[in-house]
């Protein structure tokens, strides 16, 4: 894998840029703790197949990019106790600083349009992208994501217990373990990944940049962005829309609302997908995506 690093937006950005320079760009933007490993080697060689120069980084606050550890950790109880009361959330930073970091990526590496892929709240991170630099934009794919309805299904108990208890420091081994407890608990039933790969990308992970502190300020982040169903009637990129049928964390009813809520957004359901993007998947994913933004293309 060959990694890079630059200054945007103010903060160091590692990214990997891979495939010909002079094809169409999909910028890959991940969720929730995730690092740029988390999207699998082989979704990305499917869509640099496809013909497809492909983009994926870590977030602010995550994996090898910029840390903000002097913003502290924030009582995540305490503000979803806020946030219900319509109180005001203040987080170190917002999705929309977020969005921005990933446009400012593609600043550096001279990509005036690409196409916008998010996963969970990566999707959240796209939707922002979306809505907020339309010129930007040439199609949206929002995978596992929401639309911030507070009305949606609640996630599954076991998926809120195992992020609920995320670890913040202690033994390495107890940490691994507790990740890949978390991977299956979230992840697809009808695809589970197999226990050598996944100890295997749990550890690599651990190794590369464990940092939940950060992981905590995204959720506040998350928690402050509230309903985003206003934002997304202004959304104009042709979309589409990814959800698991068997999503624990994300239940499928967020996918169709996100759908119902940006004009003209395509949905998409896999039976047996939960959580993540499991190998099995990877090709149907992959063929997914491309086509969608290769019809996009041709429509223009």
């Amino acid at each position: 894998m060959s990694i890079a690093q630059t200054t945007a937006n103010g903060i160091t950005i590692t990214f990997e840029d891979k495939g010909p320079r002079n094809a169409p760009a999909i910028l890959l933007v991940m969720g929730l703790g995730g690092q740029l490993t988390l999207w699998p080697d082989e979704f990305v060689d499917a869509l640099n197949a496809h013909g497809f120069r492909t983009i994926r980084y870590d977030n602010r606050d995550v994996g090898l990019s910029t840390r903000f550890d002097a913003a502290g950790v924030p009582n995540l109880k305490w503000m979803f106790v806020k946030a219900a009361l319509g109180l005001p959330v203040r987080p170190a930073y917002t999705l929309s600083d977020m969005a921005a970091d990933g446009m400012a990526l593609l600043d550096h590496l001279g990509i005036a349009r690409a196409h916008i892929v998010g996963a969970s709240m990566g999707g959240m991170i796209a939707q922002h992208v979306a809505a907020n630099w339309p010129d930007r934009v040439l199609s949206l794919t929002s995978v596992m994501s929401t639309t911030g309805n507070r009305r949606l299904p609640r996630a599954r108990k076991e998926a809120m217990q195992v992020l609920a208890n995320r670890p913040m420091s202690g033994d390495p081994e107890d940490m691994i373990a507790y990740s890949i407890n978390a991977a299956r608990v979230i992840g697809s039933p009808g695809y589970p990944a197999a226990e050598e790969r996944l100890h295997r990308r749990v550890r690599s992970d651990f190794e590369r940049g464990w940092y939940p502190q950060g992981v905590a300020r995204q959720m506040a982040a998350i928690v402050a962005d509230g309903d985003r169903r206003p934002m997304l009637k202004r959304i104009t990129a042709p979309t589409l829309v990814i959800h698991g049928e068997d999503d624990p964390l994300v239940p499928v009813a967020a996918g169709r609302d996100t759908a119902a809520n940006i004009a003209g957004a395509r949905l998409m359901t896999i039976p047996g997908m939960g959580h993540d993007l499991p190998l099995a998947l990877v090709d149907t994913l992959a063929d997914a995506i491309a086509e969608h933004a290769k019809g996009v293309a041709v429509a223009a």
